[in-house]
């Protein structure tokens, strides 16, 4: 027997991929309009059945039963209860994405909030989110935690591809939310651990850091006259088409740690950046900040320098209440 080519054996296991992959996502689809059309034959029985408040829960709990006796445990009350609640969010299938499982559906009906669902559906699709990452998202508060510096409607429009981002604030989230690292808030570390924790977890940083960012460079070495600096990492954001320096600093945020920063990005700005390139962006990533003294330090006009502080564990919504509060009394 000859020796099969790599190229033949490349060609042949794509196209077995390429197959299982199409009928894994049109197994997906049905199965999400097949929850959907359970869901509309319940509520229609409901309303055309006994005004009984109660009459629902009878017939959900009597179809769970013939169902899972029929069908097999996939047909429970509490997954009848969602298929109601799927129709009753979802009333129009020209409103539901191909690219969501039902998986991703369950997660989002948790949603009360109509923008903030939609805004989770825009980005799950745009980004190819899995039901993990989605998941990952929606309790690291990734909604409100944009919000703290955008209006709810650029935020949306964003997400709908409806406008463009027009500076890093509207992409760059404070706080950011490193939980993925696995690392204790109250162990001492230094920054080379929590870089090496980062490139070890790139994909997740990616994903927290948010839309098109492409990691360049770790410890980036710069060179001016006689002196060398290294920069942590480096990232090119497609979106702002531009470079993206950070610096990370496991203590609070200092006006020298500024100063380096905007070194940092004046190099880039001067040496690396082409002319058809916007200005670098420079975030110092800290454990905590004086957004005061961030104010006074950097000029008024400043877009390019911005502090971000990042914490070890999932932000708790008290926490970004109290931030939204601030946000409105400084106003």
């Amino acid at each position: 027997m000859s020796q099969l080519s790599n190229n033949f054996l490349l060609a042949v296991r794509q196209i077995i991929i390429s197959a299982q992959e199409k009928a894994l996502k049109a197994v997906n689809q049905e199965r999400v309009m097949m929850y959907w059309q359970i869901g509309r034959h319940i509520l229609e029985e409901e309303q055309g059945g006994k005004e009984r408040a109660d009459y629902g829960t009878f017939l959900i709990k009597n179809l769970a039963e013939v169902l899972e006796n029929d069908f097999g445990r996939g047909f429970s009350i509490r997954q009848l209860e969602l298929c109601r609640q799927f129709f009753i969010t979802f009333p129009n299938t020209n409103a539901l994405r191909s690219q969501l499982n039902w998986t991703q559906y369950k997660l989002l009906l948790r949603i009360a909030d109509e923008d903030k669902r939609i805004y989770y559906i825009e980005e799950a699709c745009n980004n190819n989110w899995s039901s993990r990452q989605l998941e990952r998202q929606i309790n690291s508060q990734l909604y409100e935690r944009l919000l703290l510096s955008n209006d709810k409607e650029k935020v949306l429009a964003v997400a709908k591809k409806e406008a463009q981002a027009e500076s890093p604030k509207e992409i760059i989230k404070d706080p950011m939310v490193l939980e993925f690292l696995g690392l204790k808030p109250l162990a001492a570390f230094y920054e080379k651990d929590l870089e090496n924790a980062l490139i070890s977890n790139m994909q997740s940083f990616l994903l927290e850091l948010g839309n098109g960012f492409s990691f360049v460079a770790r410890q980036k070495r710069i060179q001016i006259e006689e002196d060398e600096f290294f920069v942590d990492l480096v990232f090119y954001n497609r979106l702002l088409r531009c470079f993206v320096v950070i610096e990370i600093k496991t203590h609070k945020l200092t006006h020298q740690d500024l100063g380096q920063l905007q070194m940092y990005v004046n190099y880039y700005d001067r040496i690396e950046k082409l002319d058809t390139e916007n200005p670098t962006v420079g975030i110092l990533l800290c454990t905590d900040k004086n957004d005061t003294m961030v104010e006074f330090a950097l000029p008024e006009n400043n877009t390019q320098i911005l502090a971000s502080k990042y914490q070890l564990y999932l932000p708790k919504k008290e926490a970004l209440k109290k931030e939204f509060k601030k946000i409105i009394d400084h106003e």
